[in-house]
């Protein structure tokens, strides 16, 4: 990522605040095609709700990167949790054949009020539409939304 030190610069880590985050895949490979290990990285993502460490609100599994809108629920800050994520969903990528997922660094945007929230919610749900992917969201298999 292009002067990613860079993207550490005004980053805030807030309890009980909403993130929108983007993790791009190593030189932005096509990993996320494979439906076996997709439900490797929602069975994390799920796990660290389950863990108290945040609330999902949107997430999207795009070929080559996520985006994942979500509230922090303890007092952990954001790149240890987001640290923890692609350290796990990178441990089981060897059976898949990928031997380097991720990207350095990863962009945030700390989600400001309400219309925020749900603009940026449908945003991310709207990407495959945005990316000539499908026709209709509902047709793209890997994402979700509460707003929806």
């Amino acid at each position: 990522m292009y002067k990613s030190q860079n993207l550490r610069k005004g980053r805030v880590s807030l309890p009980h605040h909403f993130y929108a985050i983007t993790l791009v895949t190593h030189n932005r490979s096509n990993y996320f095609v494979n439906l076996d290990f997709n439900r490797h990285i929602i069975k994390q993502m799920q796990l660290l709700e389950v863990q108290e460490y945040l609330k999902s609100n949107a997430f999207i599994i795009m070929p080559n990167h996520i985006h994942w809108q979500f509230q922090l629920l303890i007092n952990s800050p954001l790149p240890q949790i987001i640290r923890c994520f692609k350290g796990r969903t990178a441990a089981a990528c060897c059976e898949f054949g990928i031997y380097k997922l991720w990207q350095k660094g990863y962009y945030d945007h700390l989600i400001r009020d309400e219309d925020d929230l749900v603009k940026n919610a449908r945003y991310i749900i709207a990407n495959p539409l945005r990316a000539g992917l499908v026709k209709n969201v509902a047709d793209y298999p890997y994402w979700d939304c509460v707003y929806v």
